[in-house]
C-alpha cells in the first residue's frame, strides 16, 4: 500500500528518513534547507524521537555523531557554508567509522552565495571535503520520489557500511512540489548496523575496529555493556591511539576499502536510451529534468542521444560510464557549477580508440538549464 501526497523534496527527504528509522536529528537552520529540519522537529517527539536545535553545524554534527554511537540512526541538514563547517567532524565520523546522515541542500555559491538559488558547487567537496584518505558515499536525487527513495538507502548505506553518508540535493530539487507515492513503513527495506552477540562475543574479546577481512566491524552501542574507546586519532583495532605504521596502514587501507562495498551493494544509476547513443548525456540533480527532456527530443530529430543518470555521485559509477563511453562519439556534462562532474567523468572516458571528447556544459548564475540548451549541445550547435 502507498499514500500520493504532494509535497517538497526536502518534505521527501524527511519522510525517507522517518521511515528508514531516523529518530534523532540535530541541525541547525539554513536557507534552503530548513525545511528538513521543521518537519523532523515536528514528526520526531511523536515517534519517541528527539530533535535539538544546537548552536551551529560544528555542533549539531558532533551532536550526531554522539548519538549514532549510542545505537540511534541520525541526521542532520545543511547548505554550503555549513557543509563546510561539518567537514572536520565528518573527518572523524569517518575515522570512528560512526553511521550517520548528512542532507546538504547545495545552493549557488561560493561562500554565501545565493541562499534561494539552485547550484551544484560541493559535488567535489562532498568526496574530497576532509583531509586524509576517507570513506565517503554520496546520493544526489533528481526528484522529490527519489529524494524519499535515496534517503532511505542512504540510511541502510550508512548502517551497512559504518560510514557517513551525504545526500546531496540541490535547491530546485529541495523545494520543488510533486506528487509521490510513499510506502507504509512497513514495506520499506530497513537495514540497521551489526552488532557483536553477548552470546557469541564477550566483553573482553570485542573489537570496535577489527582488521580482519571483514572490512566492517561489528558496532556496539554505547551503555550496552561494550566498552571500547573512540578517537580521530590513528587508533589500534581496541580503539587506542597507536603509532605503529603496520597497524595505521591496515586501519586506513580498510576504511577505505569500504568504497568497493558501496560500488557492489549501494551503487544507483538510471539509463535513458543508451543502447545505441552516439551522444551521451551525463547529469545528476537537478539538470537532469532538462537533460532527459533534450535527450527525447533529440531523439524525436534524429540524432542518437542517450542518458546516464547518475544518483550515487561517490562512489562514481565510473566502470558503467566507461562500458557506454565505448561505443559513444560524444559525450556532455551539463552541471550548475563549472565543471566538477566533467572532472570524474573525463577520468573515465579512454577506450582503446582514445579518448571520447567531452564538452562540459555550465551555469553558475543560479539559473537552471532550458532543455533547448542541452539540446543545442548534443546537436553540436554553438
Amino acid at each position: 500500500m502507498t499514500t500520493a501526497r504532494l509535497i517538497q523534496g526536502n518534505e521527501a527527504c524527511a519522510e525517507g528518513a522517518l521511515a528508514a528509522g531516523c529518530r534523532f536529528f540535530a541541525g541547525y537552520p539554513i536557507t534552503p534547507s530548513t525545511e528538513v529540519a521543521e518537519m523532523m522537529a515536528a514528526r520526531l517527539p511523536r515517534l519517541g524521537g528527539k530533535f535539538i536545535q544546537m548552536e551551529d553545524e560544528i555542533a549539531s554534527m558532533a551532536a550526531i555523531i554522539g548519538a549514532s554511537l549510542t545505537g540511534h540512526k541520525v541526521m542532520t541538514a545543511t547548505s554550503g557554508p555549513g557543509f563546510s563547517l561539518k567537514q572536520e567532524n565528518i573527518g572523524f565520523a569517518s575515522m570512528c567509522e560512526v553511521p550517520c546522515v548528512i542532507v546538504n541542500v547545495q545552493r549557488s555559491g561560493p561562500s554565501t552565495g545565493g541562499p534561494t538559488t539552485a547550484g551544484q558547487g560541493d559535488i567535489m567537496q562532498a568526496r574530497w571535503g576532509t583531509h586524509g584518505d576517507h570513506p565517503i558515499v554520496a546520493f544526489a536525487p533528481y526528484s522529490v520520489q527519489d529524494s524519499f527513495d535515496l534517503t532511505v538507502t542512504a540510511f541502510n548505506c550508512a548502517e551497512d557500511l559504518r560510514v557517513p553518508v551525504v545526500i546531496l540535493l540541490d535547491e530546485v530539487i529541495g523545494h520543488m512540489r510533486e506528487r509521490v507515492e510513499l510506502p507504509e513503513t512497513a514495506s520499506v527495506t530497513v537495514v540497521d548496523r551489526r552488532r557483536p552477540d553477548p552470546a557469541l562475543v564477550s566483553l573482553e574479546e570485542y573489537l570496535p575496529y577489527d582488521n580482519s577481512a571483514d572490512p566492517v566491524p561489528l558496532m556496539a552501542d554505547f551503555g550496552s555493556g561494550y566498552r571500547y574507546h573512540v578517537t580521530g586519532l590513528n587508533h589500534n583495532q581496541k580503539g587506542m591511539p597507536t603509532g605503529n605504521p603496520a597497524q595505521i596502514d591496515q586501519l586506513v587501507r580498510r576504511l577505505n576499502n569500504k568504497m568497493e562495498l558501496a560500488a557492489q551493494r549501494w551503487q544507483v544509476y538510471e539509463e535513458l536510451m543508451t543502447e545505441d547513443a552516439d551522444v551521451l548525456v551525463v547529469a545528476t540533480g537537478g539538470p537532469v529534468r532538462a537533460a532527459r527532456s533534450a535527450v527525447r527530443q533529440a531523439r524525436a530529430d534524429g540524432v542518437k542521444a542517450g542518458m546516464l543518470i547518475i544518483q550515487t555521485v561517490w562512489p562514481f559509477p565510473g566502470a558503467r560510464l566507461a562500458q557506454l563511453a565505448a561505443r559513444a562519439k560524444r559525450i556532455i556534462v551539463p552541471e550548475l557549477n563549472l565543471g566538477q562532474l566533467v572532472l570524474e567523468v573525463e577520468r573515465h572516458v579512454c577506450t582503446p580508440a582514445g579518448k571520447v571528447p567531452v564538452t562540459s556544459l555550465s551555469r553558475i548564475d543560479g539559473e537552471l538549464f532550458t532543455p533547448n540548451q542541452i539540446l543545442d549541445a548534443i546537436k553540436g550547435v554553438s
